[in-house]
């Protein structure tokens, strides 16, 4: 698997799959949780957090194995796991997202923008 991570990273279209794959599984465990803890009761509750820990263990696990220098990547990843997470709100939780999320979101993007692009 390490092998075939390391690959799949190696270029930009792999490495922004992998980012995408990753900021899901962290988004998606998160939401299983809250989906646990305020939502679920009985056996439902327990499939929620089993559901959330075996997503974050692959997140934990897509996100570290391979060979890359992760802070370098951060700003795209921060930008990835913000999207994934306002779509999982609405369609999770029918959650839309308010001004000020809009209006931190795009100064998320912006910062994602300079920490990916910016040449010192």
């Amino acid at each position: 698997m390490k092998d075939l991570l390391n690959q799949i990273v190696a270029n930009r279209g792999g490495a922004f799959a992998v980012l995408s794959l990753a900021a899901f599984l962290e988004a998606y465990g998160d939401s299983c949780f809250q989906s646990g803890l305020q939502r679920s009761f009985g056996p439902a509750r327990a499939l929620s957090f089993a559901c959330g820990t075996v997503a974050l263990a692959f997140y934990g696990l897509v996100v570290n194995t391979p060979r890359w220098e992760f802070g370098k990547l951060l700003g795209v990843y921060v930008v990835l796991f913000f999207v994934v997470a306002q779509i999982l709100a609405r369609v999770r939780f029918n959650q839309r997202p308010t001004a000020p999320v809009l209006l931190g979101g795009a100064l998320i993007l912006a910062g994602g923008a300079v920490m990916s692009f910016w040449k010192p």
